[in-house]
Parts: structure tokens; sequence; C-alpha cells
């Protein structure tokens, strides 16, 4: 049967799963079984609607903070890139002290200063991570070719003044590792394993040293 009105006509469904609606006219909402295949119904208009609200206000907040001096993706492109160059460029304790003593390579201690004056290995010179731009690299490093060797504070036990170790991804190795290269310093070593100052065959100077 058929009627117009509040509630739209009952069709013949042997499950008894219609479902109403009570705006005047013919209109009816169908159900699942309805929708070719048996999908499932559609989302809900509002639903949709504050979807792509949600989509639109992280897209402008993406947009809304512009810094043409800081560039994340350029970073991660640049920290992906010499992620096998750096594992190849990683040096035993022998191999550090080797290169180090040949001509056409300086050893950076890229820690602060005031750690640089406790304890440093000795023959490098200091230039603290916070202090790098170009100028500053381009004044300790004038020649980009130069082999640079490179250490931090969790390559070194037994000095903790000095040395104090930092939370493993954020080793200052890898952020100097990174930067270094982002500046075009393509001949990059570094010190890879976790040595002793009272066992360590690497010499060190600064007031911390008797």
């Amino acid at each position: 049967m058929k009627k117009r009105g509040s509630i739209t006509s009952i069709r013949n469904d042997p499950d008894h799963k219609i479902l109403t609606n009570n705006l005047p006219g013919p209109h009816t909402f169908r159900s699942a079984q309805d929708y070719p295949g048996n999908m499932h119904k559609p989302p809900h208009p509002i639903i949709i609607v504050l979807a792509l609200l949600s989509f639109n206000f992280h897209l402008r907040a993406a947009e809304a903070i512009p810094n043409e001096l800081i560039d994340f993706q350029g970073f991660m492109a640049i920290a992906q890139s010499t992620k096998d160059t750096r594992e190849s460029h990683r040096l035993t304790e022998a191999q550090f002290q080797k290169m180090a003593a040949e001509p056409e390579t300086i050893v950076l201690d890229a820690r602060s200063a005031d750690k640089f004056a406790l304890r440093h290995i000795k023959g490098a010179i200091s230039l603290p991570f916070t202090d790098f731009t170009a100028e500053s690299l381009a004044k300790a490093i004038p020649k980009k070719t130069t082999r640079v060797l490179i250490y931090c504070n969790n390559n070194f036990l037994g000095s903790p003044a000095a040395f104090a170790s930092k939370t493993a991804a954020a080793s200052l190795n890898i952020s100097t590792f990174i930067a270094l290269r982002t500046y075009g310093y393509e001949n990059v070593y570094e010190l890879g394993p976790l040595l002793d100052v009272r066992t360590s065959k690497l010499p060190f100077a600064g007031t911390e040293v008797k």
C-alpha cells in the first residue's frame, strides 16, 4: 500500500528493515541492501563536510606560518640521502687516530666551548654546533674538499663533565654530520665506538687532563 504524508510507503521487504522518513512526499531513505553489491551506506553528508573542514584547517595551518629560512623537508631529504654514506664513514678508534695525523685533515669538535676547554682530542679545533653558519665554517674549514673528522659527547665515558652523554637519537655526531653535508662538506668521517677516556689511545688536552 502507498500513503503520502508523514510515513512513506512500506515496501516489499522480507526483513522489514526499510528506513522511513517523516518528510512530506516520496522521500525514502534506502537500506544498505538497496545499493549495488550490498555496499555499506554512504557517509552522512555532515561527516563529509566535517572531514573537509578538518582537512582545510590543517592545510591552512601548515601554510599560515611561512619561513623561507626553515626547511624541514630539505633536512629530511639530506638525512635520508646521506644515511648509507654516513654508515660507511664511521671509523674505529685506530682508523680515526691514523687519519687525524694525515695532511689535509681537520678534527672538528662541535661541542660547546666550555666542554671543549675541559677536555678534547688533542689537535682538534672548536666550532660549537650552535655557531655553524656558512661564514664560520668557511673560516674554520676553508676548503670543502678537506677531510673532516668529528666526535661528540656520546663517544666517551669516564669524563661526565666534558662528555655528558645525550639521548642516543640526539647524538651530536648525527646532527653535525648532516649539517656539514648540508653546507657542502662531503668528506666527513665520524668516530664510531664508545670509548673510555681512561683507556682510550686517543690523546687528550684540556684543563681536566693531568
